[in-house]
């Protein structure tokens, strides 16, 4: 059993039911104004799949945890949306079908840098013209400490790395941030790139 899912197994929302500040953002660059395929990449409980699925995007999501995939279905049974969503590994899943938005928030970092490339690579290859990636990294800083719920599966990348792969793309938002958190119940900060790239390429 991983880490998730004991988290996710607790009463309540571990990341809360609240989406991601980011959902809002792909909103305004590609509103569902016809029908868009998306898929949320580490969905954990589904909070941000839910957001989107809300607002009309056909949504799948996976998670490598069984417990946030249950507590996904259930929110979506919930709000009364409808979610495709399915357990697999982010170190072994690859796409083989097309999506207008591939989003991953906070999920990257368990991607060790030698495979990087080649996730990266097979998700630009499968996201559709003018379709967006929308993705952002834990970065590491010395100056601000580990966070009290890291575990020793994560690899945090380093500031700007995320962007370079992204150079033949047009770059909606590309950002470092830090931030607050309480997801451990103790309060930490992190460090974060945040980036939208569009695939203009014909």
């Amino acid at each position: 059993m991983n880490r998730y899912d004991v988290a996710y197994r607790k009463q309540g929302y571990y990341w809360s039911k609240l989406p991601s500040r980011s959902c809002f953002k792909v909103l305004e660059l590609l509103p569902p104004d016809k029908p868009l395929r998306l898929l949320d990449i580490g969905c954990g409980e589904g909070r941000d799949a839910i957001l989107f699925a809300r607002n009309g995007y056909h949504v799948s999501g996976f998670d490598l945890s069984q417990a946030g995939i249950d507590k996904t279905k259930a929110l979506a049974d919930e709000v009364g949306v409808d979610i495709h969503v399915f357990k697999a590994n982010i170190l072994d899943y690859r796409l083989s079908e097309y999506f207008d938005i591939l989003y991953a928030s906070g999920v990257l970092h368990y991607v060790p840098r030698e495979l990087r490339e080649e996730v990266l690579s097979n998700y630009k290859e499968f996201t559709s013209t003018n379709g967006l990636n929308v993705l952002n990294v834990f970065v590491r800083k010395p100056f601000i400490e580990r966070a009290p719920d890291s575990d020793a599966t994560g690899h945090p990348w380093i500031s700007g790395e995320l962007f370079a792969h992204y150079h033949d793309w047009r770059l909606e938002v590309c950002t470092e941030e830090i931030f607050d958190c309480m997801s451990s119940g103790v309060p930490h900060k992190h460090a974060i790139n945040r980036l939208i790239a569009r695939n203009v390429q014909a």
